[in-house]
């Protein structure tokens, strides 16, 4: 479709189509006008499609993951992760990159959304902390996204099952495409015919209406698919219970420490505590140090004393965190702490630099 697309620019069209010199010219520009205009608004329906996909897949996973701000946090980094790619694939078309040179760019981007769902299957790399989210979640699913690149898996048996109907579309649509190239290529030597316009005109119609029943068709599919089950219908809402608020007394004088190890760069330390107040509104001191694998200590977070507070920050540097609540300020009173925490890896793998060759 973008390849037509390209063919219909009006910048591209024979000189005579341009100026509308003849009366058939302006005839054949109002045709080629509409038949831009469908392909259009298909290759948009046709982006929807993809969009509302990749999100539904993204959205049944997250069903599985902690409702509070773990979950928030894995959010917020696809999204900033599909924004890069948008970002970069903006950046090659803004340089001149040509729709064969944006395709291979997507297709890539693609195989690295399938590459990380693997690795969150195969509970590998830093995708490991997150599995341990996935309390209840289906072993359907899980197979699923683990062999969502084999030879045999789940996309190959889809693409088996569905691809010769959309192998005969996109023969169709190749077809009108070499009809356009070859008739607006030899246009000043021989005008395109009344009926031969008709009949692209039709084949344009029949491609763009069955495109849409096949993707509507392929959204049911997906939608209805048993690796898509959702948590509610797993029951792991019972099973997370496991994954509550902690509650501790810090007595007086006395600190509460948590330590967090991080495996990658660019992960979150996030937490979420309170006081359980009585008569008198009480406080407590809270910050976060880095500890290196030398036993080096950095402050991250400076010392504050708190009644409740919830926050993160992203880190620069794999290694532990220690997470103090200091009552040791108080002579008299004991606290009780209610906290969540915990290091929430990042959604994409870091970058491996190139090897040299």
């Amino acid at each position: 479709m973008e390849e037509i697309l390209f063919l219909l620019n009006t910048s591209r069209r024979p000189v005579a189509l341009q100026q509308k010199s003849a009366p058939k010219d302006s005839e054949i520009v109002s045709k080629l006008d509409d038949i831009e205009a469908k392909l259009t608004d298909m290759l948009k329906k046709l982006e929807q499609f993809q969009l509302k996909n990749a999100d539904n897949v993204f959205n049944t996973v997250m069903t599985y993951m902690p409702q509070d701000f773990r979950g928030t946090l894995i959010r917020q980094q696809r999204e900033r992760s599909e924004r890069n790619k948008q970002a970069e694939v903006d950046s090659l078309v803004s340089a001149g990159g040509s729709i064969h040179d944006r395709y291979a760019l997507l297709w890539k981007q693609q195989m690295e959304r399938r590459v990380q769902l693997a690795q969150l299957g195969s509970a590998t790399g830093v995708y490991k902390t997150l599995v341990r989210y996935l309390v209840g979640v289906p072993q359907v699913l899980l197979d699923f996204i683990r062999q969502i690149n084999d030879d045999n898996g789940p996309m190959e048996e889809q693409r088996e099952r569905y691809g010769p109907t959309l192998y005969t579309l996109t023969k169709l649509v190749l077809a009108i495409r070499l009809y356009l190239h070859v008739s607006l290529a030899r246009y000043e030597q021989r005008k395109i015919e009344k009926d031969d316009i008709a009949v692209l005109q039709q084949a344009v119609t029949i491609y763009t209406e069955e495109f849409v029943k096949f993707t509507e068709f392929i959204g049911e599919v997906f939608v209805n698919a048993p690796f898509f089950i959702s948590a509610e219908d797993a029951v792991a809402a019972d099973a997370r219970k496991s994954d509550e608020y902690k509650e501790t007394t810090i007595p007086a004088g006395k600190t509460h420490e948590v330590i967090l190890s991080v495996e990658a760069v660019n992960s979150y330390i996030a937490w979420d505590f309170s006081l359980q107040q009585g008569a008198l509104n009480m406080d407590i001191g809270f910050h976060v140090e880095y500890i290196s694998h030398s036993g080096e200590k950095t402050l991250i977070l400076p010392y504050r004393r708190y009644e409740a507070d919830q926050g993160n920050f992203c880190t620069v540097s794999a290694g532990s965190y220690k997470l103090v609540w200091d009552n040791s300020y108080s002579s008299f009173f004991k606290k009780s702490l209610r906290y969540k925490v915990d290091a929430v890896p990042p959604v994409v793998e870091p970058a491996v630099p190139a090897m040299e060759p």
